[in-house]
């Protein structure tokens, strides 16, 4: 039953312009009508098209999936590679990665699933990381999981290395999440240290089926899983543009907790952090009871939807135009000309995922063009 419902899901996923947005509107339809996934399959054109969402194009390529060899060919790998599955819809899902706007509809992992479901605070910084920044990822990562969290992070150099060697040395647990297939470990000196982590009954996990490469365009994605399953995001040390402050956006806009470590002036590697703290966009931490303030270990880590209340504001300024932007900003400044607009709209206007959006939105905030208001709203400056 579960390989049937597993193949069913991976079909779909390979279903072109589908989206996990869309998967889980015909999910639910299909848990309304008592059936798997696979029934999705068995349905014509007109009948997909009267369920929410799904136009015309996508129910026809739905109608027109054919390609159910390629399906197997990754059912059979997943089995060869010694790895799992874990569907949204199953227990052992990460409960806050199930609330966040487009959730993985699949997982797949290596490790103790029960880990899955713990209690988590994500630990990020740069791959470049300095003493300082060593030091604080070290002992930020075993004060955490003293409190009994789970560590989690991304397995990349520096900071996120160091926060899963931390937490195994401590005697806790931790999650790396991949932006590859969890048979090609990326980077590669981090395999001894993934296999500690397997045998010490933490995970690691993807999105992503096995075989798929680290291509940059994965990591974005990897990101907001990162911190969608965490109850908050603490950045060790950070520039003002890369993955740490994409990944601290997107906690944001899944209205996770965001803390960092303050750094001293002057100190390149420390830019990023002191931003987020001037902005306002993250809290200053200088003990583990800086982030119990904000989270207990014992609540419950299911957080509720939240409704959108989308209104219309006064139209803005243009001090955008007069900026060098590039074609993909500018479009985003001309979606905003009518007033404040949610980040969830604005990825529904451009058809692109949230965590796409967080470096473009980064960029136009750091060049003056924008500015985010509270509740994940953005407005020109």
């Amino acid at each position: 039953m579960k390989r049937k419902h597993y193949r069913a899901l991976i079909a779909l996923l390979r279903v072109p312009e589908l989206g996990n947005r869309r998967i889980q509107k015909l999910l639910e339809k299909t848990r309304e009508w008592d059936e798997g996934p696979d029934e999705i399959f068995r349905l014509n054109i007109s009948e997909l098209t009267a369920i929410e969402g799904i136009g015309e194009g996508v129910a026809k390529n739905i109608a027109d999936f054919s390609d159910w060899d390629a399906v197997d060919r990754i059912m059979d790998q997943t089995a060869k590679k010694g790895s799992k599955l874990i569907s949204i819809e199953d227990k052992h899902y990460p409960p806050l990665l199930r609330e966040i706007y487009d959730p993985p509809i699949l997982l797949w992992f290596k490790g103790d699933e029960d880990v899955l479901s713990s209690d988590g605070i994500a630990v990020i910084g740069t791959r470049r990381v300095g003493k300082y920044g060593s030091g604080q990822a070290k002992e930020w990562s075993r004060a955490i999981v003293h409190e009994g969290f789970t560590v989690n992070s991304g397995l990349a150099y520096g900071v996120d290395s160091l926060a899963h060697r931390e937490a195994l040395q401590s005697g806790g647990k931790t999650i790396a999440v991949l932006g590859s297939g969890v048979d090609v470990i990326y980077p590669s000196k981090n395999k001894p240290l993934v296999s500690e982590m397997i045998e010490k009954g933490s995970v690691i996990i993807s999105e992503y089926p096995p075989g798929t490469q680290p291509d940059a365009m994965n990591f974005p994605g990897r990101n907001r899983i990162v911190s969608g399953m965490s109850h908050g995001v603490l950045v060790i040390e950070s520039g003002v543009k890369g993955g740490s402050m994409i990944t601290a956006r997107s906690a944001l806009d899944q209205n996770r907790e965001v803390f960092v470590i303050p750094h001293p002036l002057g100190s390149k590697f420390g830019e990023g952090c002191n931003y987020l703290i001037r902005t306002g966009q993250g809290k200053l931490v200088q003990s583990i009871s800086d982030i119990l303030e904000e989270i207990n270990p014992t609540q419950l880590n299911v957080l509720p939807n939240l409704e959108l209340n989308i209104k219309p504001i006064r139209k803005m300024g243009a001090r955008w135009k007069s900026l060098s932007l590039d074609e993909e900003e500018s479009k985003l400044c001309r979606i905003m000309e009518n007033g404040e607009i949610h980040i969830d709209q604005i990825s529904d206007e451009l058809e692109k995922p949230v965590f796409e959006l967080h470096s473009i939105l980064l960029n136009l905030e750091l060049k003056g063009a924008i500015s985010q208001k509270a509740g994940k709203y953005y407005k020109l400056c």
